[in-house]
């Protein structure tokens, strides 16, 4: 079975899914029971202005996501789509490996919100003259 996501499924995760920022990427993931456990990455030719350059920086992200699934590490029945940055042009393998499981740490990590943003259902009325 190919790792790689078809060009259709794009769409889906942008519109559906959350992203993550790194460092030397940016990760939009998509969970869904009737998902694949693939990967698109996206590099662009205004942060790698060279066709080498580019190619590299989809070497590095699709051999890190191999890595991580053959590791175990990748979720089941998850899409990502992976975009370069710019620092991701002097980084190796490993950096990339690691930035992916920083990546996946910050996606089961579940928000705090803080008391004072939580809804309670009921509708706020501003006191009498303070409009």
């Amino acid at each position: 079975m190919s790792t790689r996501l078809p060009g259709a499924r794009y769409k889906r995760i942008f519109d559906r899914g959350r992203s993550i920022k790194g460092r030397l990427l940016v990760a939009w993931h998509l969970g869904s029971p009737d998902a694949d456990r693939m990967a698109g990455v996206v590099v662009s030719k205004k942060t790698f202005h060279d066709a080498v350059d580019r190619n590299r920086a989809k070497r590095l992200m699709r051999e890190a996501f191999r890595l991580l699934v053959k590791e175990g590490a990748m979720p089941e029945k998850t899409e990502w789509i992976f975009i370069a940055r710019s620092a991701i042009g002097k980084a190796k393998c490993g950096d990339v490996v690691e930035e992916m499981k920083w990546i996946l740490r910050q996606r089961t990590r579940t928000p705090v919100v803080p008391e004072s943003r939580q809804r309670t259902g009921a509708s706020v009325v501003p006191e009498e003259g303070k409009l």
